[in-house]
């Protein structure tokens, strides 16, 4: 249900997406520190395992049997492949890239949903829009820099996560007229869980100690937690009033590149990642004057 437009309901939405941005920032930020010790899979398996476990026993006295209930299994299945696709070329990335780097392409999703919508939905693209999409892949660009010496290639990674979780992004808004979003973030999780884990178990190294097990605990309480809020804070205020805040999360990765792995983003990094903000800005500024 979508509250009614107030002040108050504002600043609530906009705290929701303020601790969810938080929550995505911290779960890179451990995801990044398990990968250097554990396989890849199995940190995406055990982020997904922690999620789907914690959810229920955080949400069922809240929603009960509400949390089961979907209204298109087929579409749920479809979203939790790419949930588990996105989350492994991401923390598959982070091994090798600073947070500052993956979270800059990451904020280049709006850029590619404002063009996915022209091709896929048809929806139509005056020449200002096409300015800001151009300008924000400019930025990307400073971010990948390919043919240089700082150029890695696991930054393809970046970008084909960036193009899944646009698309992504454009069936979570499908889905969300006939799906609770509680209902949705878990059966995504329950998805990927059974989803990756022939792959997790073929190469399972167990964690080394307690302290890996809470960031293991840690990696799947943020994600849950952090799908949950940010489908919450849009019952509380509309995607033009959350936008702007969501770019805080880039703020707090390079934040946790510095504090966590001593990783200071290079001029060209910041620059990129300051155009591709500022594009994707520029976007919803149009998109409010539209309205």
């Amino acid at each position: 249900m979508i509250l009614e437009d107030s002040a108050r309901h504002r600043r609530i939405g906009i705290g929701l997406v303020t601790l969810t941005t938080l929550l995505f920032a911290t779960l890179d930020t451990t995801a990044k520190w398990l990968v250097q010790s554990l396989p890849v899979f199995e940190v995406v398996w055990l982020r997904f395992v922690t999620h789907a476990v914690i959810t229920p026993v955080l949400l069922w006295p809240t929603y009960g049997r509400a949390l089961i209930q979907v209204g298109r299994p087929r579409l749920q299945l479809l979203r939790a492949a790419m949930l588990c696709a996105m989350t492994a070329l991401n923390f598959w990335a982070l091994q090798y890239l600073q947070l500052a780097e993956t979270g800059a392409i990451q904020f280049s999703v709006p850029l590619l949903i404002a063009m996915l919508s022209a091709g896929w939905l048809g929806e139509r693209l005056d020449a200002l829009r096409w300015g800001a999409i151009v300008a924000g892949f400019v930025g990307v660009l400073m971010v990948i820099r390919p043919g240089s010496n700082a150029f890695h290639p696991a930054i393809l990674l970046c970008v084909v996560n960036a193009l899944f979780y646009a698309a992504f992004n454009l069936l979570t808004r499908h889905m969300a007229a006939t799906e609770s979003p509680a209902a949705t973030q878990w059966m995504s999780a329950l998805g990927a869980t059974v989803l990756i884990a022939p792959f997790a178990l073929a190469q399972w190294q167990w964690p080394a100690d307690l302290r890996t097990w809470c960031l293991v605990a840690l990696c799947g309480l943020c994600g849950g937690m952090g799908h949950f809020f940010v489908a919450l804070a849009h019952r509380y205020a509309s995607a033009a009033t959350l936008g702007p805040f969501l770019y805080q999360q880039i703020v707090y990765m390079t934040l946790g590149g510095w504090l966590v792995f001593g990783q200071v983003p290079d001029a060209f990094v910041v620059v990129g990642a300051a155009v591709v903000v500022g594009s994707g800005l520029y976007l919803l500024w149009l998109e409010l004057r539209r309205g």
